[in-house]
């Protein structure tokens, strides 16, 4: 029996996670839930599921959230605050933790979560975008394992051979990593009109089922982006050992390429329940719910390399993995102020890159030798972010 904690279990890898657990439930037992401030969608979760705890990070609904949980019969202990978080996955009855945060809010409790030796199943690429070489430094240090979920670096690790030495790809028979991506809604859509593109188009993704921010992220390929460097700290990989391949069907999920001609690749429907439910029962496998592919009814498979006049975004984080860790952190940080302000509507679609590039430009590439010394650099980067954002407005 695993005891799990999910952090962000309101979000579309976390309400996926709690369907793969009620379909197991001899296996599973949940001891909490966390999301930001969706208490009446949190609670309901608890209730189906029986969670012992929940946790609010925003404890300016407490009062709501407290009288919602006595309307519901809600018997789960409620917490508050961003603390919470990191006390719910550190609890001696856990062993395993969702970590499905978006963004970098992410980083402290998933952090948490690996200082205490816990079995993570990793959501949240931020966390390694941001602080990468402490993050696997951390998990090596407190005999943490760390198991993927984004769907192509779980593929990844999927394809690679069972004796795989981190960083050694020559030693295990291995040419390169290819990091497939769809392209988004936008892969043959007029270049010309992209400065008209609506946050509602930008989240309308022809395969998969996210939330807002990875919708908008995909659409501009950041997300490919923030992947690649993710790729890189989960496999000890150099930039050069990794090709991204448009594959606009999303059925190839990621390949590995051997030094002797062999490609393995991982297939399966676009759902990501197939990948959490790889991760919970690994290295066993269970039921995900996910139909299998039915052969007979795919068609063309199409591969090509993602145009850089398209997808700007991916070349300034392929850009940033180059110069090293503090430009990550500063564009992952940029781009999460650029990206709400588009969904806000303050900028246009082609402003999102324009911030990012910007920012990336003026940043001076420092060392980031502990985790407050990476919170700095991403505060920074964004008040700076915030402070050009004034200027787009204007």
């Amino acid at each position: 029996m695993q005891t799990i904690s999910i952090l962000g279990s309101t979000g579309s890898i976390g309400t996926s996670t709690i369907d793969v657990i009620a379909r197991h439930p001899e296996q599973y037992q949940v001891y909490a839930l966390t999301a930001h401030r969706d208490y009446q969608k949190l609670l309901n979760q608890a209730q189906a599921v029986n969670a012992t705890h929940v946790v609010l990070s925003d404890d300016s609904v407490m009062a709501d959230a407290s009288d919602y949980a006595v309307t519901i019969g809600c018997t789960a202990q409620l917490h508050f605050g961003a603390t919470a978080l990191e006390t719910v996955v550190q609890a001696d009855e856990v062993n395993t933790v969702m970590a499905a945060i978006v963004g970098a809010a992410g980083l402290l409790p998933t952090l948490a979560a690996v200082e205490a030796g816990k079995r993570v199943l990793l959501a949240n690429k931020e966390a390694l975008v941001m602080s990468g070489q402490l993050f696997i430094e951390s998990a090596n240090r407190n005999n943490a394992t760390i198991l993927p979920i984004d769907s192509e670096h779980n593929a990844i690790f999927q394809c690679l051979p069972h004796d795989f030495t981190y960083g050694e790809l020559a030693d295990s028979g291995i040419s390169k990593v290819l990091l497939t991506g769809s392209g988004g809604p936008f892969l043959e859509y007029d270049i010309t009109a992209f400065a008209d593109i609506t946050p509602a188009q930008a989240c309308a993704h022809p395969n998969w089922d996210m939330g807002q921010k990875i919708s908008v992220d995909s659409a501009t390929m950041m997300n490919k982006g923030l992947e690649f460097i993710e790729a890189r700290w989960l496999f000890g990989l150099d930039n050069k050992d990794i090709e991204i391949v448009l594959h606009p069907q999303s059925t190839i999920h990621s390949m590995v390429q051997y030094v002797d001609g062999s490609v393995i690749a991982q297939m399966g429907e676009p759902d990501m329940r197939t990948p959490i439910a790889h991760a919970l029962a690994f290295p066993q496998r269970i039921s995900s719910g996910v139909a299998p592919l039915d052969f007979s009814q795919l068609r063309d498979f199409t591969f090509s390399t993602p145009c850089p006049e398209r997808y700007p975004n991916l070349y300034l984080a392929l850009a940033a993995a180059k110069r090293g860790q503090s430009s990550c952190t500063a564009l992952n940080a940029c781009n999460e102020i650029a990206v709400a302000a588009f969904l806000a509507g303050q900028i246009g679609f082609t402003q999102i890159a324009q911030l990012n590039s910007l920012i990336l430009s003026k940043h001076i590439d420092i060392l980031l030798p502990s985790i407050p010394a990476v919170l700095a650099c991403d505060e920074l980067a964004r008040q700076l972010a915030r402070q050009y954002l004034q200027e787009f407005l204007c």
